[in-house]
């Protein structure tokens, strides 16, 4: 089934106040950064989205991508599992004034819940956090002599994914490590958005290749040229050592 093919501004003009959203990326690898900046775009004119909770590994980098979207207010709670970088400005402050909330969650617990968000497994055990703060006041059982801490599954209103390759059906391709969380945020949201450097004719694409299905992508942005975060970053970064130097 053809999938829409939109501008990143149409893509995400229906994601409203409340809604949690799922980013793709392990740090810049595979941020969505055009989709990031459109949805900033349309909260510096319209004021919406706002108290949106995001769902990432970590919680971004200087003042761009998820950085970006908490350093404009529009962000009430974020899950993560790494919440300081090497730009954590954003967060930080947020976070010390009282901001924004954080979910700490180990990183393979975090995968796992997603993963299971999206097949339909409402909660696991895992030992990871066993004994810590983040397992407080969940359920604990013991299989073959250890306790696991149970651990329940992460779904989402919207995902915002970049793949490399797309066909008109919705199935991507990813480029390298880009790949990270991009398949389970897909499956695990209600609706998923997808940028893509190209957007092939259906049957284009090698179905060994495929990592996605198109059954799990909802809307598709052709990005021909995307910017990574890191870019976005360093350039910020310089343009601060020059004023202040």
């Amino acid at each position: 089934m053809a999938k829409d093919i939109v501008t990143c501004a149409e893509a995400v003009s229906d994601i409203a106040d409340g809604m949690s959203v799922m980013i793709g990326g392990f740090g810049g690898a595979g941020s969505p950064v055009e989709l990031i900046g459109a949805l900033i775009a349309r909260f510096r004119e319209t004021g919406h989205p706002r108290d949106l909770t995001v769902i990432n590994n970590n919680a971004g980098n200087g003042t761009v991508g998820i950085a970006g979207m908490i350093a404009a207010g529009m962000v009430r709670k974020i899950i993560c599992s790494f919440p300081r970088s090497a730009y954590p400005q954003a967060f930080t402050e947020a976070y010390k004034a009282g901001r924004i909330e954080l979910e700490l969650v180990p990183q393979g617990t975090l995968a796992e819940r997603i993963r299971a968000g999206g097949a339909g497994i409402p909660a696991f055990y895992t030992p990871t956090s066993y004994g810590t703060e983040l397992a407080a006041g969940k359920p604990v059982a013991e299989f073959e002599g250890r306790p696991y801490v149970q651990e329940r599954w992460l779904k989402a209103d919207v995902a915002l994914v970049k793949a490399e390759l797309a066909d008109e059906a919705g199935n991507l391709t990813y480029h390298g490590a880009a790949r990270n969380f991009g398949p389970i945020m897909c499956m695990a949201a209600a609706l998923s958005i997808v940028q893509a450097r190209e957007i092939l004719p259906p049957g284009t694409l090698d179905p060994e290749q495929i990592i996605t299905p198109g059954i799990f992508v909802d809307r598709l942005v052709r990005v021909e040229a995307p910017v990574q975060e890191e870019v976005l970053v360093r350039a910020e970064a310089a343009t601060a050592a020059g004023e202040n130097g």
